[in-house]
């Protein structure tokens, strides 16, 4: 039998540049690798995403164009898009599809792989280790995200603080597919968070549930 070593070369612009429902069950399976400023490497194997497809997707960010906020959309494809969410939370998405276009791919879990210690010190509430990147912003808060990364190139250099290797994709049929979490709205009929079926670390799904301002 032959037995193949994943490959740990980055992925390149060229895989970002896809459309955004192409790229995102594409990821599943593969290396996320931040490399943080206090020495240690952290490899999580993406387990769970979303896809958000710009201006023309009610739930994305991009839905009614350009601002300051999420410029990091619009650029070219393989950058991260880093915003923070509900005044408490980090999340970060990968920006694929041609330049201007405004897709992404939120991360929403993942299996820490390398660097546990550092995640559980910055995960603390973390019961067990397949918690450690259970949600987005469980996976920003773990791997030490935060808006400084917004607009990192994923692709340019080996010793960039984010990177997505080829790694071992999941195959078809370990993928799956249905609504996204939290969207409300039009945006609620796309069928476009996947995961790895029966993964201990992707996250519950949640329907919207608008929000009410006290009175």
């Amino acid at each position: 039998m032959i037995v193949t070593t994943p490959d740990r070369t980055p992925l390149t612009r060229d895989f970002f540049d896809r459309p955004v429902l192409d790229v995102a069950p594409d990821l599943l399976g593969r290396t996320l690798v931040r490399r943080t400023t206090e020495g240690p490497v952290v490899e999580l194997r993406i387990t769970e995403v979303e896809a958000y497809d710009g201006e023309r997707d009610p739930g994305s960010h991009a839905y009614r164009g350009r601002t300051a906020r999420n410029a990091s959309m619009f650029g070219p494809p393989g950058h991260a898009y880093v915003y923070f969410i509900y005044g408490m939370w980090f999340s970060v998405n990968l920006v694929c599809g041609p330049e201007g276009r405004a897709s992404g791919v939120l991360l929403r879990a993942g299996e820490v792989v390398t660097g546990a210690e550092f995640v559980r010190k910055r995960r603390l509430s973390a019961r067990k280790d397949n918690e450690l990147a259970k949600g987005p912003a469980r996976l920003a808060t773990g791997l030490d995200i935060t808006r400084e990364l917004d607009g990192v190139d994923l692709c340019t250099s080996a010793d960039s603080p984010l990177s997505v290797l080829h790694g071992t994709p999941a195959p078809a049929d370990q993928r799956q597919n249905g609504p996204r979490t939290g969207v409300g709205g039009e945006g609620a009929v796309h069928p476009w968070r996947f995961w790895i079926a029966g993964d201990p670390t992707v996250s519950p799904y949640r329907a919207h549930k608008p929000r009410h301002r006290r009175t």
